[in-house]
């Protein structure tokens, strides 16, 4: 009896390729203009591209810079491996090993920082997905000849910026988060289907934006903590410091930051 949860999850995967092709026929079937839509697809796709390559070369690395005064660039370089097994998995917790090679073994962060920012930067850190489903939902709205007000362009970056938080750090996650961004508007939800077709490489892009975007955090953490934590190991050179330390640490150091507004950059 306890392997057929198993064995049904199993037969989904095994055919959920067929109905991922029906669901996309019976889309395409619907079209009344096929080039149309297919040239608004592919503008789509180049958005979101862009939207991505924009985040994860420009604000991100514009953020750490500022932040830490460092070379981002240098910092991403050894992110490479890391940045490859997103895309190659399309999970950010399936990359989680590697990041935390690329942190302590390349740049040199301190574990105690990674292990505490990464788990939590795979589970609530999806800029690259809050991008996508936003860009998705202005999409649909043009496709059915639907103009949206600011407000309600408002209430797409919001709602796809909550939805993105509670997604979860597994493959094509951000589809099931998008209902929620179209519901919220009065959208068609039934042309998810359309996106699904060249969501499988768009997948893989926005989670090597998470996972870079989680390595930039965990690099800015270190900056500020590093003093502080070279102090602790000079007062316990043979004890190190567990993970309720570290949060007490980081909380001091952002007290500090907090009373000296001239040492802290908001964005």
């Amino acid at each position: 009896m306890h392997h057929l949860p198993l064995h049904a999850t199993v037969a989904a995967f095994r055919y959920s390729p067929f109905g991922i092709m029906c669901l996309i026929m019976g889309k395409i079937l619907e079209i009344h203009d096929l080039a149309d839509t297919a040239r608004m697809l592919a503008m789509y796709m180049v958005t979101v591209l862009t939207g991505l390559a924009v985040h994860s070369l420009i604000s991100l690395p514009l953020i750490f810079f500022l932040t830490t005064r460092k070379n981002p660039f240098v910092f991403m370089r050894g992110l490479l491996q890391a940045w490859i097994t997103a895309l190659g998995t399309a999970s950010s917790s399936a990359t989680l090993p590697i990041t935390y090679n690329c942190l302590e073994e390349n740049l040199g962060v301190d574990r105690r920082v990674t292990r505490f920012v990464l788990p939590v930067g795979a589970t609530i850190n999806m800029d690259g997905t809050a991008l996508y489903e936003a860009v998705a939902a202005i999409f649909i709205a043009q496709m059915n000849g639907i103009q949206l007000s600011f407000g309600q362009v408002v209430t797409v970056s919001l709602t796809a910026t909550l939805a993105s938080i509670g997604a979860a750090s597994v493959p094509s996650a951000g589809l099931v988060t998008m209902l929620l961004v179209l519901t919220a508007v009065g959208l068609p939800v039934k042309d998810v289907s359309l996106i699904v077709a060249v969501d499988w490489l768009l997948d893989r892009v926005r989670t090597s934006i998470n996972v870079l975007g989680d390595a930039f955090g965990a690099g800015i953490v270190y900056h500020y903590v590093k003093e502080d934590l070279i102090a602790h190991d000079r007062v316990h050179p043979m004890r190190s410091m567990s993970l309720g330390e570290f949060f007490i640490v980081f909380q001091h150091v952002l007290r500090i930051h907090s009373s000296h507004p001239s040492n802290v950059i908001l964005f």
